[in-house]
């Protein structure tokens, strides 16, 4: 009985939450979680844990939700933390990561040809979604529009893409439909580009299979040379990367990209930013185990005029 009630002390309360909450056991609903009582949400949170594609997921599944009517608003994105022994172990045991361990300011070097795996990166990224008339009513001045959102499961394998690249090419190819739009209308693409050996050229295929003669007009970025990998917030901050391009009228560099891979023959914007005009941006994820995503995001008026 003793030992009972100090557990429902605060000390022993406080003691017994750090013990749940290990690398191991702590839930994926977190923060999700924390959000909703922080700032008094009632609506049950919806998680999505489709390994890195699942920030792009919960943008495109609060996009449905708001679009369909179900909600008035919704808070989404995405947060990860993998920089921690197990995360790091897990994705070295993968040959996942770079080993440039000497310039680690060079060891992201999406579609390179000496690229060898990605750098873990950490942080978070949120966006509100609400109609655009809701926004403008209450005197807020949106970022841009979600205008579409596709997604697929190739089940290919744990750590590899599907070497045809159909799940990816899948994703976006619905993305297009759902925002009703031809693949000529798509100014540029925000690549998942995650600098490891296999995902670089199938990620090209893909583009290449959706967009055809017009994969080679549109300027590819890959945000992960820029700030390494972010795993499950990835396709989020990513989102957030690319509306802030469209404001600005410019795409941002893939950095280390000084010779690029044979087999990745597209225009990645090289190592310099460019100005760059852009009506529609597509932002595409894949995640482990074949979780594929993309969203297409429709610029201002002002980041047009900006370009």
């Amino acid at each position: 009985m003793e030992d009972l009630a100090a557990q429902r002390s605060g000390r022993g309360a406080a003691s017994s939450l750090v013990e749940r909450l290990s690398f191991m056991q702590t839930p994926s609903d977190l923060c999700a979680h924390f959000l909703s009582h922080a700032h008094g949400l009632s609506a049950p949170p919806l998680l999505h844990v489709s390994a890195c594609a699942a920030g792009t997921d919960a943008l495109g599944a609060g996009f449905r939700r708001v679009r369909d009517g179900r909600v008035d608003f919704m808070l989404v994105g995405g947060t990860d933390s993998m920089i921690n022994p197990l995360g790091m172990a897990g994705f070295a045991a993968l040959n996942a990561t770079s080993t440039r361990n000497a310039e680690p300011e060079r060891a992201s070097r999406p579609f390179e040809r000496g690229r060898d795996g990605f750098v873990l990166g950490e942080g978070a990224g949120m966006l509100l979604l609400e109609p655009w008339q809701a926004a403008l009513a209450r005197g807020a001045q949106p970022l841009g529009e979600l205008v579409g959102y596709g997604n697929s499961l190739d089940a290919h394998g744990i750590s590899e893409p599907h070497p045809e690249a159909r799940g990816a090419a899948l994703a976006m190819s619905r993305a297009l439909a759902d925002a009703g739009l031809r693949a000529e209308q798509i100014s540029a693409i925000n690549a998942h580009g995650t600098a490891t050996p296999k995902n670089d050229p199938i990620e090209t295929l893909a583009i290449h299979r959706v967009f055809g003669q017009h994969a080679r007009n549109m300027p590819i970025s890959a945000t992960k040379s820029l700030i390494g990998h972010l795993i499950s917030a990835a396709g989020a901050v990513e989102a957030i990367a690319a509306l802030a391009c469209m404001n600005a009228g410019w795409v941002h560099p893939t950095l280390n990209l000084d010779e690029a891979d044979p087999a990745c023959d597209l225009d990645y914007v090289p190592l310099v930013a460019r100005r760059y005009a852009q009506a529609y941006v597509l932002s595409a994820s894949y995640g482990f185990g074949g979780h594929n995503a993309a969203i297409v995001l429709r610029g201002t008026e002002a980041a047009l005029a900006a370009g």
